[in-house]
């Protein structure tokens, strides 16, 4: 078959959240892209919903348009921010989290970014992702075509058009858990499956009196269901519960099982109107390798989290960040192909650390339901029996009988909630006491803000940097972290009297090393007097109000004549608190840390 040629430096094969923030964050760097997608349309039923605010910042950088129009989207916090336990949905809760209830995490988070943690279902969020990317002349979005990895290239099919081979300096594989590009490549996935997952998307306008009557996540235990249902905007909801095996009804036949029993779930009086229903596995598990010659995987093609701790989509974000960068620096710097290397070098222990926190949420929530007898470890551990090869001979129509039969002996369980004797009250006490402690599955800006990276790209002379607390961020510029947010003078303002400040993020140069400090001059002097080749922009930290100006030092942990050095996608790679006057070893002790490694990666070309 006759085929066509496509060329272009970076082919991205799949246009999720990190596929489109890899394209914009490219195109941003003057970088062509070929962004391909299996779909004609946006996948209208919800996955993730959680878009933190460090992904709000990634997402500024790439494209301010694209922020501005999530942010429109996005409901109020105050609308969507309990969480609950109940019986029924409309029956007095078990419990509840309130994170509003916990007003020194939410003034912390206004201090910690210029964004806010928002809940945006995927339905809503990638129209918006798609208007980014087709409007950015340097994107070659290509909708309904398939991508299969032949060799070096990447060949692309679509019904009714001539194949095209898209050759490429670097192939990434966006194209989600189930990745086609990782699968040709033998990059296998290792870790657990924990659960099958049945959810259903629908439409309920009469479901919650009011907006702010309506909870996030409601968790609920009856003797008839027990699962989870997600409030999205515009009474749109997904309720999602767990299944053992392939042949149950939910799994066959989702939306006739939704049919039957989500009235159930909701209330038979409840008008509702499905939009779509489906399944989806749950499972913790990371790619093998990251990287496999110019194949490069990133988001759920790299690594999938169970769904408690919203890290998915938002991990998927960062790796494009991490990458989009060092592909810049190769393509048109010079640097060397080995600076690829250090994305999973760096990115492999973060994304680990969120496995790990989103699988103990996970098996966390047993604390709750404990006296119910009621575990995810249990589900666990039937999903693994029942997913056994050896059990595959069981024809599947007695396969579902015992799927069906074990399942509601188990949620079965959960009707003493519903009893009205002082024994089962007790049992509601217990679980209302315990929900407190669930603060680290809905509240993790320790995670969210204060992940950091060691390679031989971060000065290691102050060990790694400590992971710290999940529920609070404590700021720093330890090599390695991401650049604190403080506020600082707006010096290319055209207005000379302007007393206007900005996000320091906002100041970091895309196409060089950033170094702050607070003594310009010195530094400056240090640099040109030294045999440092490095480009190196100097921005001076400093604020009209002088209270600001000694937070933002405080913050930055550099004193008033010390410095932190930034790379692009602002983490920190060096710092210092000592006067480069009067202690000239500080230069000396700079340029034994740039020039092995960032000499090669930014060759010389004057400080700017």
């Amino acid at each position: 078959m006759s085929q066509h040629t496509a060329t272009a430096p970076v082919v991205i094969v799949g246009a999720g959240a990190a596929g489109c923030t890899l394209a914009l964050l490219l195109a941003r760097r003057n970088i062509p892209t070929i962004l391909v997608e299996q779909r004609t349309e946006p996948r209208m039923h919800p996955a993730a919903h959680v878009i933190n605010a460090r992904t709000l910042e990634i997402w500024y950088e790439a494209s301010p348009e694209l922020v501005h129009k999530v942010q429109s989207k996005v409901p109020p916090i105050d609308d969507y921010n309990t969480i609950r336990w109940c019986t029924d949905i409309h029956a007095e809760s078990l419990g509840e989290l309130s994170l509003l209830a916990y007003p020194e995490l939410v003034r912390e988070s206004l201090d910690h970014s210029p964004f806010r943690i928002s809940h945006l279902g995927q339905h809503l969020l990638t129209p918006l992702l798609w208007g980014a990317v087709e409007s950015e002349d340097l994107i070659e979005f290509r909708r309904g075509w398939r991508a299969n990895m032949v060799g070096q290239a990447v060949n692309l099919t679509k019904p009714g058009q001539l194949a095209v081979e898209a050759v490429a300096r670097y192939i990434v594989a966006a194209d989600g858990a189930n990745s086609q590009l990782r699968d040709a490549a033998d990059i296998v996935m290792e870790g657990p499956v924990l659960a099958n997952m049945g959810s259903v998307f629908f439409k309920a306008p009469s479901l919650h009196a009011t907006a702010s009557s309506r909870p996030l996540l409601s968790w609920i235990y009856n003797p008839k269901f027990c699962g989870v249902m997600i409030a999205h905007s515009d009474d749109d909801f997904v309720v999602m519960t767990p299944y053992l095996h392939r042949a149950q009804e939910i799994a066959q036949d989702s939306r006739a099982y939704w049919t039957k029993l989500l009235p159930d779930v909701i209330g038979n009086d409840t008008e509702h109107k499905i939009h779509s229903a489906g399944t989806w596995t749950m499972t913790s598990q990371t790619a093998s390798s990251f990287r496999r010659d110019k194949l490069l995987l990133i988001g759920d093609a790299a690594h999938r989290f169970p769904h408690t701790g919203g890290f998915g989509l938002n991990s998927g974000v960062q790796d494009a960040h991490n990458i989009a960068w060092k592909i810049a620096a190769i393509l048109h710097s010079g640097a060397p192909d080995s600076l690829l290397d250090t994305y999973e070098t760096e990115r492999k222990p973060v994304v680990t650390r969120f496995a790990a926190q989103s699988m103990s949420n996970h098996f966390k929530l047993d604390e709750v339901t404990t006296e119910l007898g009621i575990s995810n470890r249990m589900l666990h551990h039937v999903t693994t029996i029942a997913g056994n090869p050896w059990l595959s001979w069981i024809p599947n129509r007695l396969a579902a009988a015992i799927a069906d039969f074990l399942t509601s002996a188990q949620i079965s369980r959960a009707s003493i909630l519903v009893d009205p004797r002082p024994d089962a009250e007790k049992v509601r006490q217990s679980i209302a006491k315990r929900i407190p402690g669930q603060l680290e599955h809905f509240a993790s800006p320790g995670l969210e803000f204060g992940y950091s990276y060691q390679s031989s790209l971060i000065d290691a002379s102050e060990g790694s940097c400590p992971d710290g607390s999940v529920t609070r961020y404590s700021p720093t510029t330890h090599p390695g972290a991401r650049l604190p947010h403080t506020a600082v003078f707006d010096q290319n303002s055209d207005d000379a009297s302007s007393s206007q400040h900005v996000s320091l993020h906002r100041t970091i140069k895309g196409d060089s090393l950033t170094l702050y400090t607070p003594d310009p001059n010195k530094w400056m002097a240090g640099l040109e007097g030294s045999s440092i080749t490095v480009p190196i922009s100097v921005v001076c930290l400093n604020a009209t109000d002088p209270k600001l100006r000694k937070s933002g030092l405080d913050l930055l942990e550099i004193d008033d004549h010390g410095a932190v050095i930034v790379r692009p996608d602002g983490h920190v790679i060096w710092r210092s608190r000592a006067d480069p006057n009067n202690d000239a070893a500080e230069i000396e002790r700079l340029q034994s840390f740039l020039t092995p490694v960032w000499s090669t990666i930014y060759p010389p070309q004057g400080n700017l």
